[in-house]
């Protein structure tokens, strides 16, 4: 570990809260062989359920918060982090309390919370798998589903031609909170984004799709991919049966079996619109790719003391 620089990143989801902390192998060249995982910790904290149906977070919840990032800090004190950086996404944008949170989070335990723009989580979303793609012919689309938003990034040829963020998300939708206006823009982007690249093909990210892809009874393991023919076919199997039924079936976690068919609909509606028959699934995340750009980085980050 001596020679070893480590880094932790903070994903503050609207479903989930993960810390994932990896090292760097100096004699790695480059992200994809230098980053070693260490630990990936996820809590249910769940709170899109209070910001998208009242607008802000709950004092039980937000007490919560602070106890899970005491918790984060000594185990980022025990993994020896050098850099992190802790990011909270489409639950905290929209609550009216969020940046009294954060406030109270610092003063308490020295963390510093960033809440970011849609548009800067699509680019950290970009960030997990441009490397990935540079070599690849073709266009893909990188779709990041989440509890509060879906994030979209077009690369061509390896190169990232536009980015989207759609306040669409599983949680968002169990809870009533979309718009209309949302599902016509991303109709609309996802149109244009076809007529501009043909055959597009799609890369899925999230704890939801990765779960999906686990399930699918036929899939490219080489490829780490299944035909979205597959994906509709677990989605009606899954919606009929209530969330009790989803857990005892498929042995799904409570936090995973009410937000997975609104999912499912998420990347089934993509596909339809870009006509895309496959869904490449390289079960990475958000957390993944903040740690990436701190890897190319590291002052975008906060040293950890």
């Amino acid at each position: 570990m001596k020679d070893l620089q480590t880094i932790a990143a903070i994903d503050i989801g609207s479903n989930a809260v993960r810390l994932l902390i990896k090292c760097i192998d100096p004699l790695g060249h480059d992200a994809s062989d230098s980053l070693k995982k260490l630990m990936l910790l996820r809590v249910p904290l769940r709170l899109g359920f209070d910001v998208f149906a009242k607008g802000k977070v709950s004092n039980r919840k937000a007490d919560n918060l602070l106890r899970l990032m005491k918790a984060y800090r000594q185990l980022m004190r025990i993994y020896d982090v050098d850099v992190y950086r802790a990011c909270a996404t489409s639950a905290m944008r929209d609550a009216v309390n969020g940046t009294e949170i954060i406030k109270t989070v610092a003063s308490r335990t020295g963390i510093r919370i960033e809440i970011i723009p849609g548009e800067e989580e699509a680019k950290i979303v970009y960030a997990n798998h441009a490397e990935c793609l540079a070599d690849r012919n073709g266009s893909f689309l990188y779709v990041d589903v989440g509890g509060g938003s879906t994030e979209i990034n077009l690369i061509s040829d390896g190169e990232l031609r536009d980015s989207a963020s759609f306040n669409i998300g599983t949680v968002r939708i169990l809870t009533g909170s979309v718009k209309d206006k949302e599902w016509t823009r991303l109709n609309d982007k996802l149109t244009a984004m076809a007529g501009n690249y043909p055959g597009i093909r799609i890369i899925g990210s999230g704890g939801n799709i990765n779960k999906l892809y686990r399930m699918a009874q036929e899939k490219n393991e080489r490829q780490s991919s299944f035909c979205v023919d597959e994906l509709a076919r677990i989605y009606h199997v899954l919606k009929p049966l209530d969330v009790e039924q989803r857990m005892m079936r498929f042995n799904l976690k409570p936090d995973r079996a009410d937000v997975i068919i609104p999912a499912a609909e998420i990347f089934l509606t993509i596909a339809s619109v870009l006509k895309s028959d496959t869904i490449i699934v390289p079960v990475i995340g958000v957390a993944d790719g903040i740690i990436d750009r701190l890897y190319l980085n590291p002052e975008e980050g906060q040293r950890f003391e």
